[in-house]
């Protein structure tokens, strides 16, 4: 059983005495928990009377149940609190806590028989309803429990209190709210000596806000506490001006805008007013605030023609940098459409044409939608024409003399019209010359490019790169420095190849040339397409098509051939031959047996061997393939024969047309042959007209029997024949005749010439001179076909007189035996 006693000092002053006096004491425990007694004595100088008891005030007594207090009681989180539990009279002590606090907590107490105390220290703040606190008991031999509730909180803590005006006739004080006090009654608030209206954060009263400078006093109180904050300051200097209202454009143009709004206050347009315009989307303006008296309006400019924008303005006084007002509510406008941007063209240069292109305008850059592009060019020397084509796309293709240089200029247009000119000077095949492209190996998702400085460069460099497999997709950069970081979308396993130039006020200058990939990747297998072997004797080559580059996920050192005899699962022996050309594509095995071979080629890389593929091939004997293609050759030999054969059977008729065409057969007359005058060939006709032969001749055929009365004549009676020569086409048939196309009359006035036939006699005079022989045509040398028989047995040449025999004695050799050789039939020729 625990008995507490306070004691404490009263001073009574000599004005005070004979007057009552008020002495406050507050006990740990709840007053209900147990009797409390009040003792007094005085003293006075060294005087003491004797302690006396003046009150007792009797605790809490015939209970019928467990009762707990104090109820209802306002504490401050982090005090120390006593909780005291009264049974009625027979009642057993079980246990006292509090909800939300471990059981253990606390320190338990007996106060007397029918009290008991428990000690804690409140260190949480209760929920708005409060926390309780439970005391259980067995009364009856029942089990029981009853409790209180206890309101744990803090007191105000408020702070930052400021007064303004903003319509200039209320004043508006502003302060920070404080934590949550956790109580059940909120915290009280009031401005001290003014009838303003408060809640929580916000007191609102009217002033005369011209009075000048005044002080506000702010009184926050709850149970726990009271706080009290002051504000001192001219309303007129703390003028917190209102949001501008109706925001409107006045004025749209391509590139700039006419901003107007309107003030609710009408006070504001006496006031020096800063503004500023606040533009979305973000960086197409910079704000930049305005002042003057009453401003009302704000002009943008720079801006993106044919785009949208959202604007909101906010505004201030400008003397003592009052606080922003709020943002007006947003205004939309649509600026008018304009000319595109410039270009950024760039160009790459192969075999005999030029790839001029450019990177295709963004939506705030094209002001509108691009219609087309045109192209100019002309060479750097000279006053000739300029070329132009139009295009769509942002590309063309120029075919041009590489040797010369070119002055390209490209413009983009829309439906406000072109954009300037972008140039570009295209440089000259020889000027280029030759780069060795180096490898680069990239990282971090990208390339680290770095390269030495070069005098040309007076605008600094341009780097483009693109996938090897194929130029179609270039992508460049404009940089001032030697460095670069490219890092735009690479594919791991892709190969690239970079460029690097300077920037000249001439053409570009390639400077170097770079390939790589951003990461390597393993080769997939069966990288090796069209895999053929060829043996030569006892070697095996093994060859492949090129490989693509798209195929190439990472750099092909070289190559290796590996094979094994697959006949001989116990030998495991691996034979194998390299190179390192990887733009090799065959390998060869030497000196291998007769027998089965499995092949594997594989490709050299930074990542081992990859992409192999196999192939098993049996190697024959040098016999076998030797039988092999005699027996092949003779099949294609017969084949081809036959078919031969079948084709010569089936067009008999019409080779036999075109090779051995029909000849039209001559028939002279004896009368055209014994004449002196004019004389008429005729010819059968045959199946076809015969065209005039303008210089017919008597020819011998060779290889002709003559017949062996034949005797030739002197060598020197003999005189050449003239020339025959025929009459005019026009001239009419002999009578008798029938009519041809094939006419003329042979005329042969020095010799006389005259035809005999086997029963002709020579002409008087000459029977001792000249004996006409007789030429018998062999039948069998006669052609069935021939349509120029002659059945002529000679022709007879008049003999000279021996004076002429003497002079023509010299005659040349080669016409002595002339008329010997005489015919055995006639052809003709057409000139």
């Amino acid at each position: 059983m625990e008995t507490q006693e306070n004691r404490d000092l009263v001073t009574v002053t000599p004005d005070q005495i004979g007057s009552p006096h008020i002495w406050g004491w507050t006990s740990h425990v709840a007053l209900e928990c147990d009797s409390h007694s009040v003792i007094l004595s005085v003293r006075y100088k060294n005087y003491t009377s004797p302690r006396r008891q003046e009150e007792t005030l009797p605790g809490m007594k015939n209970s019928k149940g467990p009762e707990v207090y104090p109820r209802d009681k306002v504490f401050e989180v982090g005090s120390r609190a006593t909780f005291c539990c009264v049974l009625p009279a027979g009642g057993t002590f079980n246990h006292m806590y509090l909800v939300g606090y471990n059981r253990s907590d606390g320190n338990i107490t007996q106060i007397n028989n029918q009290t008991y105390s428990l000690t804690i220290v409140l260190n949480q703040p209760s929920h708005p309803s409060g926390t309780d606190v439970k005391c259980e008991a067995t009364i009856q031999h029942r089990q029981t429990d009853n409790g209180a509730t206890a309101f744990i909180g803090y007191p105000p803590d408020d702070k930052d209190l400021q007064c303004e005006t903003s319509d200039l006739e209320l004043v508006e004080c502003r302060w920070t709210v404080g934590r949550d006090t956790h109580l059940r009654k909120d915290t009280n608030y009031q401005i001290v000596g003014s009838a303003y209206e408060c809640d929580p954060g916000k007191c609102t009263g009217k002033e005369d806000v011209s009075a000048g400078e005044r002080t506000w006093t702010l009184k926050a109180e709850n149970e726990l506490g009271t706080v009290e904050l002051t504000d001192t300051a001219d309303p007129m200097k703390r003028v917190h001006m209102l949001a501008p209202e109706s925001v409107t454009a006045s004025t749209v143009n391509h590139r700039d805008v006419r901003l107007q709004w309107s003030w609710k206050v009408q006070r504001y347009k006496h006031l020096n007013v800063t503004c500023q315009v606040n533009v979305s989307p973000a960086g197409a303006h910079e704000p930049k605030p305005n002042s003057g008296v009453g401003l009302d309006f704000a002009v943008l400019m720079n801006l993106i023609p044919n785009w949208s924008y959202n604007v909101t303005v906010q505004c201030r006084t400008t003397q003592h940098s009052s606080k922003w007002s709020n943002w007006s509510s947003p205004f939309n406008f649509h600026t008018k459409g304009d000319v595109p941007d410039a270009l950024d063209v760039w160009m790459k240069m192969k075999d005999n044409e030029i790839l001029i292109i450019w990177k295709i305008l963004l939506e705030n850059q094209s002001h509108g939608h691009v219609l087309d592009y045109t192209v100019t060019w002309s060479k750097i020397e000279g006053t000739e024409q300029h070329n132009t084509t139009t295009v769509t796309h942002n590309r063309a293709t120029l075919s041009l003399d590489t040797t010369q240089q070119y002055v390209v200029n490209v413009t983009a247009r829309n439906l406000n019209g072109s954009s300037s000119p972008s140039t570009i000077i295209t440089p000259s095949s020889s000027s280029v010359g030759l780069n060795t492209s180096s490898r680069i190996k990239g990282g971090g998702g990208g390339f680290n490019l770095s390269w030495s400085s070069s005098p040309a460069a007076s605008c600094g460099y341009i780097v483009d790169w693109w996938p090897t497999s194929g130029p179609s997709m270039v992508t460049w950069l404009k940089v001032p420095r030697t460095n670069v970081f490219l890092s735009e979308n690479f594919t791991e396993g892709q190969r690239y190849s970079m460029s690097i130039s300077a920037c000249t006020r001439e053409a570009p200058l390639l400077l170097e040339t770079r390939e790589g990939y951003v990461k390597e990747q393993r080769i997939q297998d069966d990288l090796f397409k069209n895999l053929t072997l060829k043996q030569k004797v006892s070697d095996v080559e093994v060859s492949w098509d090129w490989i693509s580059l798209k195929e190439q996920t990472a750099f092909i050192q070289g190559y290796v051939l590996e094979w094994f005899d697959s006949e001989e699962p116990n030998n495991k022996a691996v034979y194998n031959v390299s190179t390192d050309d990887p733009t090799s594509t065959s390998l060869t095995a030497s000196d291998l047996k007769t027998g089965s071979y499995t092949f594997t080629v594989k490709a050299r890389t930074a990542l081992g061997e990859c992409g192999s593929k196999s192939l098993i091939v049996t190697v024959n004997s040098l016999t076998d393939n030797l039988m092999e293609t005699v027996v092949i050759s003779l099949v294609v030999v017969f084949s081809l024969l036959t078919l031969i054969n079948v084709v010569c059977y089936r067009h008999w008729a019409c080779i036999k047309q075109k090779v051995y065409p029909p000849i039209p057969r001559p028939l002279l007359t004896d009368t055209w042959l014994r004449s002196t005058g004019e004389h008429s060939l005729h010819v059968d006709q045959g199946p076809s007209e015969v065209d005039i032969m303008d210089a017919p001749q008597l020819l011998c055929k060779p290889g002709v029997q003559v017949n062996q009365n034949l005797v030739s004549a002197p060598a020197s009676t003999y005189q050449p024949p003239p020339n025959l020569i025929l009459p005019p086409r026009s001239a009419p048939s002999p009578s008798g005749l029938p009519s041809s196309s094939f006419r003329g009359a042979f005329n042969n006035l020095s010799y006389h010439l005259m035809m005999q036939t086997e029963d002709a006699q020579p002409p008087e005079g000459h029977a001792n001179e000249f004996r006409a022989p007789t030429f018998t045509p062999d039948p069998a040398e006669e052609e069935p076909e021939s349509h120029m028989t002659c059945v002529l047995t000679y022709i007879s040449v008049p003999q000279p007189t021996s004076d002429e025999h003497m002079t023509n004695i010299t005659d040349t050799e080669t016409s002595k035996t002339s008329l010997s050789k005489s015919t055995s039939c006639l052809s003709y020729s057409e000139t």
